[in-house]
């Protein structure tokens, strides 16, 4: 990897000169605001970043990083905990400028530009009554929630994310501009649909587009943290018979000692059960009226508003590059009474108030997805167990990440082996991405990344390795 000294100024001119954005070195005023992601504990310094405006900008990064042997990193929105979107010394192709949305005319479809977040997508299609499944923030990236999965709201009657992909522009390492759907390099069509940002740079994204309503049925009741023991059996008993339309989690958090919260709820430690309901908020309200019934909430933070709306509801609570960060997941198998006392008694350990944990249900049109169709690979699993850490300060690290990763490895005997690639840790583990899609997948992976970047260009992700 090239450091800022070894790159000539004239080479650096040159790549200017030949883009339509920006190219900017750590002297540019620029430069420290536009290196800044998610994550606090990301502090990196690339040599160059090449802020892209379309896809020849991109095609021109990838030619200038690999013709200089430049480590690149690619951010979208830059929302990964482990930080893949920044890199030390390398080239960052900042994506954030392609944020573009159009909607197809019978309303089917909608193309979306690699830089896009989910709140540019949501602002396009939602005043037509149309939606995508996105995640639950929507500041993130489009591109990298969708290439590892994409959980959200919309999961039981429309899928992950990678479900509603029709197809997809990228920059391949050759820096080929290139198109991927079911028939046209369908094996890397089927790769991008789960197997993360191995693969090239996505310029483009097509999605299909489903109908929604003005407005849906949030169900947001807080119970208090004690009765967890009691209260999740409740919910996952509820959750096996619900339908489709029903998404969500059971989500444990403290709330802020805020005005906007009752005084008697402030700084409370609670498990709040929330869920969407996509359909009529009249009917919404009606099958949801059972988890708000578990006995007295804490507080009650149901109602009826827009999908847009809902979408920004958790955005506040995860600002710009101010807290540390260690998210990890894993995929469980089972949820009796043992695994759910195991995950109570460790959560009455954790070290931060700003820490959420939830346990999320799949179900509907998420397990109706063969393994073998997409990347993601299999849907069997009932629930998945998100540990996000968060704490404010540099001498909490120790604490924080300690507490995740105990707590993870202690409930793998309740787990399928197998995680979520956009709750991956800070990425460390030399199987990480094996173990999160399985064996026979990762192999299928392997070749497909051999033929398209054999030389592992793009490594700064959740990796896979090229073979023959």
């Amino acid at each position: 990897m090239a450091a800022t000294a070894t790159l000539a100024p004239s080479s650096i001119e040159s790549f200017r000169s030949i883009l339509r954005g920006e190219v900017l070195e750590p002297s540019n005023p620029y430069y420290d605001a536009t290196r800044v992601v998610w994550n606090g504990m990301i502090d990196r310094r690339p040599a160059l970043i090449a802020r892209c405006r379309n896809a020849a900008d991109v095609v021109a990064s990838v030619n200038f990083g690999r013709e200089h042997r430049l480590a690149i990193a690619i951010r979208s929105g830059g929302h990964n905990v482990a930080g893949y979107a920044i890199c030390d010394g390398g080239l960052m192709i900042d994506m954030s400028l392609m944020n573009g949305v159009r909607v197809a005319p019978d309303l089917d479809c909608a193309f979306v530009e690699g830089g896009a977040t989910w709140a540019d997508v949501d602002a396009a299609t939602t005043p037509l009554d149309r939606a995508t499944p996105g995640g639950l923030i929507s500041a993130t990236g489009v591109a990298g929630l969708t290439l590892s999965g994409g959980i959200g709201w919309l999961r039981g009657s429309h899928g992950l994310s990678v479900d509603n992909l029709l197809a997809a522009d990228l920059v391949t390492a050759d820096g080929r501009l290139i198109h991927a759907d079911a028939t046209q390099n369908p094996d890397l069509f089927w790769a991008l649909r789960g197997g993360g940002g191995n693969f090239g740079v996505v310029t483009s994204f097509e999605f299909k587009l489903h109908p929604i309503e003005p407005e849906l049925m949030l169900c947001g009741p807080a119970y208090p943290e004690e009765r967890a023991n009691e209260i999740i059996p409740l919910w996952r008993d509820f959750m096996q018979t619900a339908p489709d339309r029903l998404s969500g989690l059971a989500e444990f958090s403290t709330l802020p000692d805020d005005p906007s919260i009752p005084e008697h709820a402030r700084g409370r430690r609670v498990l709040a059960l929330a869920h969407v309901y996509d359909g009529p908020a009249d009917e919404g309200e009606r099958v949801v009226a059972p988890l708000r019934s578990f006995g007295e909430p804490l507080v009650d933070f149901s109602g009826r508003m827009p999908y847009r709306t809902i979408q920004s509801l958790y955005d506040g609570l995860f600002p710009k590059g101010r807290d540390r960060c260690y998210w990890k997941s894993t995929y469980l198998s089972r949820l009796d009474d043992e695994a759910i006392g195991e995950i109570t008694v460790r959560m009455a350990k954790r070290p931060s108030e700003m820490t959420f944990a939830s346990i999320w249900k799949f179900g509907g049109f998420v397990q109706r997805v063969a393994a073998d169709e997409t990347a993601f690979g299999d849907r069997s699993m009932p629930f998945m167990l998100s540990l996000d850490a968060i704490w404010p300060g540099a001498d909490e690290d120790d604490a924080n990440i300690g507490w995740v990763r105990s707590f993870w490895q202690d409930v793998q005997r309740y787990s399928t082996g197998r995680l979520y690639l956009n709750f991956p840790g800070h990425g460390e583990g030399a199987d990480l991405v094996r173990d999160a899609l399985g064996a026979e997948a990762y192999a299928r992976l392997a070749k497909i990344k051999h033929r398209y970047d054999p030389d592992n260009l793009f490594r700064l992700n959740q990796n896979i390795l090229p073979m023959h």
